[in-house]
This record gives C-alpha cells, structure tokens and sequence, in this order.
C-alpha cells in the first residue's frame, strides 16, 4: 500500500507492507486524516519527542532510524476483523477511534510509531473495542475532526469552570478554535478570543467567539477586562479586602498557540487569580518567571489529549450539527501532496485544517 512516510527528517512518498489484523484488531481503510500541528511539530523536532520519552516509562519512543507514518485524526471504513473479534459492524461501516492500539503490554500510541501505522496511510489497523460507528450519515471529512475537537472539550473540562468566569483565547488554530466550540457549548460567554490571522479571527467567530481582537491592534488582556467588569451587585458583594482589587470577573485564559515566550507573555497580561489552561505544545525549552506567578496566585493547568467519553461526545457534537467542523477544513490532498501541506499550513491565512485523503 502506499503512504506519505516520515523518513530521514522529510515526508515521502512509498510503498510499504499491507497490515494483517491480529487479534481484536480490525483492518481499516483510511477515508480521511487531518494534518495536526503536532504532526508539524514531530517533524521538526522528533529528536526532543524521543529525548522526553524517557520521562515516561513504558512508553516506546520512535526510532528515527526507522519510517514512521504519522496521522491521528481519522475516519476510516472497515474491511475486514483479525481473530477474536465479534464482528459487530459490518464491512463497509464508517468509523472512528481514539488513535491507539490495545495490547497485553497496555494501550499503544498510533501515529508517532514506527510499529502502528497512522491516518497517511491507505489502509491501518485499529482495535475493535475502541471503534466508534460514525453516526447520522457524517460526511467522513466532517467526522476526521472528531480528535481535534475533543482537544478543545479536554482542555475546557480541565479548566473545571464554576460560572461566572470570562474566558480569553490566546491563538486561533485548530486548537484554539475547538476550545471557543467547547466553551460556547458550555454556555459561558462572553468569549475573548486574539489572533494576528484575519482568517482565524473570522471562523473565531463562526465558531462562538463574541469579542475577537487582533493583538497588533488592541492588547487582549486590555480587551478582556473591558468585557470582564463586575456588575454593581458583584461589586458590592465582594469582601473588604477584595473590594481594594479591580472589579473584574474571573478569568480564564487558554494558552493555544505553544510558541517560546507565549507562557511568559501570558503571565505578564494576566490579572490576579487567572486560571491558565496550557493547550498549545511548544517543543522548546521555554523561560517564564516564577515570581509572577507567585505575586499574581496564577493557576496553570497543562493538558493533553481527551477521554474516551469526551472523544465520543465530540463525534456526537459534530454529527448533530452543534459544531460546524467543516467551516475548518481548508484543504484536501492525496499522499502525494502530504508534504507540500505540511510547507502550506505555516501560512495561517491559506488554510487551517487540511485533509489527508489516501484513496486519491
């Protein structure tokens, strides 16, 4: 089968052995796979992906040696079951899963492995146990997006929101556009959003933003607090010693863009008591001061991934129409153009989310 292969620091086109399912597993064909920016980020700096496993024991780290076909965000057809498997769905079914293989040694990752094929490949191997049947007749391209946007629903449940908090979106990409979604499905408005891309300001808004800012303009955190004001009732109710402190709401700002300095810049704009949510991944060593986030009582939470409910309800939200996940696709491309995609998404206003498409 052919697949757009990572190989020697580049991606490339080439052949590469059918996979046989084993047990529990299922033999899929790969309708769709989005281009995450953490496939651009395992591009560019897969030796620090390797060099921080080591933190993480029982994990197995990518042998740069070695091919590795990346792609986690996908929606495949199922063609046939290996042993042991009961078969449930029928050849032909739509389906998604969570980018892992089950195995007596534990789950194993699909899409940084040199053993589990990912999403730019034709045809993959997943476990039947986590196969989810996409549902309503979704477009395959739609339900792709299903893993970026439990991105989104992960990093707002682990924002633990209580109420009343005016949440700040710092970056506009693919992940901070599935947080406004997570957000506004959550209700809490209004929603702040930054980015210097007029594009992703643009589907800020179509995804939920109220208040979108571009920072050459206007200071977000100056921007956030215009729409942070207490009410005169919030005023009053406030204790003595807080009553001393600007009348602001709680805030709750979502770090997406994971570049150096971010973090830092972060810390410098945000106003006492901010939660900060850590959803963008940035692959450098970074600096930030302590001591501000000591004078400030900062809360940073880091997060990762999803649970497997939350990947469920995200397909849900997209097959009932509640997010419009098409309005990110931008792009679509063989296996032949997986390369060029990769060159074509540093530009923020050509495209945001583009497709894998092996069977072109």
């Amino acid at each position: 089968m052919r697949a757009a292969i990572f190989r020697n620091g580049e991606i490339v086109v080439d052949t590469m052995p059918e996979p046989k399912p084993g047990v529990g597993q299922v033999l899929v064909k790969t309708l769709a796979c989005g281009i995450c920016g953490s496939d651009l980020h395992a591009r560019k700096h897969a030796h620090r992906m390797v060099e921080l496993t080591k933190f993480f024991p029982g994990r197995t780290p990518m042998d740069l040696s070695r091919d590795v076909v990346f792609g986690h965000e996908f929606c495949c057809e199922i063609l046939d079951y290996g042993p042991d498997t009961a078969r449930k769905l029928k050849p032909g079914t739509k389906v998604c899963s969570l980018p892992a293989l089950l195995t007596p040694q534990g789950p194993k990752g699909i899409g940084y492995s040199n053993e589990n094929v990912g999403g730019y490949a034709e045809q993959m191997l997943l476990s039947e146990a986590l196969l989810l049947e996409v549902p309503n007749g979704l477009a395959a391209e739609h339900a792709a997006l299903t893993e970026p946007l439990a991105v989104g629903v992960h990093a707002v449940a682990k924002a633990n929101i209580s109420g009343g908090e005016v949440p700040l979106v710092i970056g506009c990409g693919p992940v901070g556009l599935a947080v406004i979604a997570a957000l506004k499905i959550k209700g809490l408005h209004p929603i702040v959003a930054a980015d210097y891309s007029p594009m992703r300001r643009r589907l800020a808004e179509q995804m939920g933003a109220d208040v979108v800012i571009d920072p050459a303009k206007t200071q977000p955190y100056a921007s956030w607090a215009e729409h942070a004001q207490m009410s005169p009732e919030e005023k009053a109710a406030r204790p003595p010693m807080q009553a001393m402190l600007p009348p602001l709401k709680p805030a709750l700002i979502f770090e997406c863009v994971g570049v150096p300095g971010l973090l830092q810049q972060v810390f410098e704009g945000a106003p006492r008591d901010a939660r900060i949510v850590v959803v963008g991944v940035c692959m450098e060593t970074d600096r930030s001061e302590p001591m501000l986030g000591i004078l400030k009582e900062l809360n940073v939470q880091y997060v990762l991934g999803y649970t497997p409910e939350e990947f469920a309800y995200s397909l849900r939200l997209i097959a009932e129409g509640q997010v419009d996940a098409g309005s990110l696709v931008t792009g679509r491309v063989g296996i032949g153009g997986v390369a060029q995609a990769f060159a074509d998404l540093a530009n923020p206003e050509a495209h945001t989310k583009i497709l894998v498409e092996p069977w072109r």
